[in-house]
């Protein structure tokens, strides 16, 4: 397979180790007692100097900023809000086609290289099968997108890894027929195969929606008691934060502030960093205007596109084609280790210049469906040749 020259890293990158907060967590944040209701809310939404050098000294509003997407308008199709087409029209994203170019574009190219292969299909949710919205628990995936991917199992194995829980996603989804991995890959559904034992301490035979055998993988289950003790203590302490969200996926925490206003955005960084001081165990990575909360080991979507593969017996194979579509940062690891592999390819979701390890990229869902469907109709093709 051709592979065109490296990219570099994507944009954004996680903080520098967190050192020891010099404030404590409910200090830190609003500098007065929650009972007393003479104080005005402006007031209490107002970070102390520190916090601001805190969360500036970790990088974490930079990063804040750059993992923001542009502002939406409305899509008639899915009569909610995609990202907008204005910056697809410039002359700079324009260029940066050249090294991202269109998969719907390339679809050909693509075709040469799948045939007499085994594709394999890994799908983000957000912003991939479903738009970008301001309320997470809003984001369904239209009707023909979900006909569409249910095709795309007819014909090839397709995962789902998102940075949901996997019941979350599955019940957004509701496809019996596909291999679900939520929590960023920590907490994975996969076929049962001779490649993976059952006697791993993280894998464990179970049954999936239609009561069939699958291996059960979850490499963070220890963190489970911990995750949950911080999923508690972050709903108490961004309580009076308005229009922030913290969602327990399981595996870890997301801290929404896509609704929050961006002066407010120091809040809640502190927020999440003073209870981070206590968790040396957790880490904290950025995705497109959320925090989220992970815990510390090996893990990430590339880890779970490689066990996938492996359970499904298409590992040290040169017949093999794994396709990953993504939108985020933290499909980042997914092309990565495709991109070093040498072997498939990662497609990038994003109206938006961004550097990325994708080698093709699509602008929205709509295109995703569209690119979709191209290979169910080639696929199709083939078998009646």
């Amino acid at each position: 397979m051709d592979v065109k020259s490296n990219h570099s890293s994507p944009v954004l990158t996680d903080p520098v180790p967190i050192n020891k907060s010099r404030l404590g967590i409910r200090s830190s944040l609003f500098g007065y007692s929650q009972q007393d209701p003479s104080v005005s809310p402006s007031r209490r939404i107002r970070a102390p100097r520190k916090s601001l050098e805190d969360v500036r000294t970790n990088g974490w509003l930079d990063a804040m900023k750059a993992s923001s997407p542009p502002r939406k308008k409305p899509i008639k199709e899915y009569n909610i809000e995609f990202a907008s087409n204005d910056s697809t029209d410039s002359e700079d994203y324009r260029s940066w086609m050249l090294d991202y170019p269109s998969a719907l574009d390339s679809f050909e190219q693509i075709s040469v290289f799948a045939k007499n292969k085994k594709v394999a299909i890994f799908l983000d949710y957000d912003g991939t099968l479903s738009p970008i919205v301001d309320d997470p628990d809003s984001a369904f995936m239209s009707e023909a997108m979900r006909a569409t991917v249910k095709n795309v199992a007819k014909f090839f194995p397709t995962a789902i890894i998102s940075g949901r829980s996997r019941d979350k996603v599955y019940e957004l989804v509701r496809l019996t027929e596909l291999y679900y991995a939520g929590s960023h890959g920590m907490d994975i559904i996969g076929p049962v195969s001779q490649t993976v034992s059952n006697d791993h301490p993280n894998c464990i035979l179970s049954t999936d929606h239609r009561g069939k055998d699958v291996n059960l993988f979850q490499p963070a289950r220890e963190f489970l008691p911990m995750i949950d003790e911080v999923f508690r203590t972050l709903v108490e302490n961004t309580k009076e934060i308005k229009g922030s969200k913290v969602e327990n996926h399981k595996f870890c925490v997301s801290v929404h502030y896509r609704n929050v206003e961006e002066k407010n955005w120091t809040i809640i960084a502190q927020c999440v960093h003073d209870v981070l001081t206590n968790y040396p165990r957790l880490r904290l990575t950025h995705g497109r205007k959320v925090l989220e909360v992970r815990p510390v080991i090996d893990w990430n979507k590339g880890k779970a596109v490689e066990f996938l593969l492996d359970s499904l017996g298409l590992t040290n194979r040169n017949d093999v084609l794994p396709i990953y579509i993504g939108d985020d940062k933290t499909d980042e690891d997914a092309f990565k280790v495709l991109r070093e592999r040498n072997c498939g390819y990662g497609i990038l979701v994003s109206s938006t210049r961004k550097e990325s390890n994708a080698f093709y990229s699509l602008r929205e869902p709509t295109e995703v469906m569209k690119f979709l469907q191209l290979l169910v109709n080639w696929k199709r093709q083939q078998e009646s040749i």
